[in-house]
């Protein structure tokens, strides 16, 4: 089969979970998504699970491309380019993990907002697939062990429990930040992406009181305390 007409089709399915939900995510809709005759999408997935399928493995694609473009060396710009959670990459320091976990917050507002989108709706159907939720695991645990790798790379004490704090707030932060709710945003402190950060790794890692706070070009090495 023409893998390009494939990945429209995966990235068409994507974009109609983002938009109407786990109940509108049939055939007909990705076609019309992907502008091609009735019918291609049942050719290429002939059932419902083969299209949430292979909307999962396409998020999954994406992912890990994002990770893989993170960890690319370059210039910190609060973008999140620069460093990443790939193993043979990541912040030099505090300030620059701050500045890249910003960007990964902003990039699910943004740029990523479809495919998180989706990635949610594949999450509550997992919830009443096993065979789907299988397939999600590995993305889901490994955002555990790549911010261990991060707060290591920083300087960061990255014990276990460290890292899943850490996951579990920026986890706990996307369902607001698609929301946009000013309010909540701002009771959260997610209406600032750069001090929520900073604040978050200082709660995580834990701070001494005479630790300057973590800031850019602030963040040293060893200003945290804890493990």
């Amino acid at each position: 089969m023409n893998q390009d007409r494939r990945d429209r089709l995966r990235d068409a399915a994507i974009a109609v979970l983002a938009r109407e939900g786990g109940r509108g995510l049939t055939h007909r809709a990705v076609d019309e998504a992907a502008a091609v005759p009735t019918g291609t999408a049942k050719n290429y997935f002939p059932t419902r699970d083969a299209l949430l399928r292979a909307a999962a493995e396409r998020c999954a694609e994406r992912y890990h491309a994002l990770a893989e473009a993170l960890a690319e060396p370059g210039p910190q710009d609060g973008a999140g380019a620069g460093a990443g959670a790939g193993p043979g990459a990541g912040p030099a320091d505090a300030a620059q993990l701050a500045a890249l976990l910003a960007g990964l917050l902003r990039d699910t507002a943004g740029p990523g907002r479809t495919r998180v989108l989706a990635y949610l709706e594949l999450q509550a159907e997992a919830a009443r697939r096993p065979w789907l939720a299988a397939l999600l695991d590995p993305v889901a645990a490994a955002d555990f062990a790549a911010h261990a790798h991060l707060l290591r790379a920083a300087g960061l004490p990255a014990g276990p429990e460290r890292a899943r704090a850490l996951t579990l707030a920026l986890h706990g932060a996307i369902p607001h930040l698609l929301t946009g709710a000013p309010a909540t945003l701002a009771a959260a402190g997610l209406d600032d992406l750069d001090r929520f950060t900073r604040e978050l790794l200082a709660t995580v890692c834990g701070r001494r009181p005479d630790d300057h706070p973590i800031g850019p070009g602030g963040g040293s090495r060893r200003r945290l305390g804890g493990r």
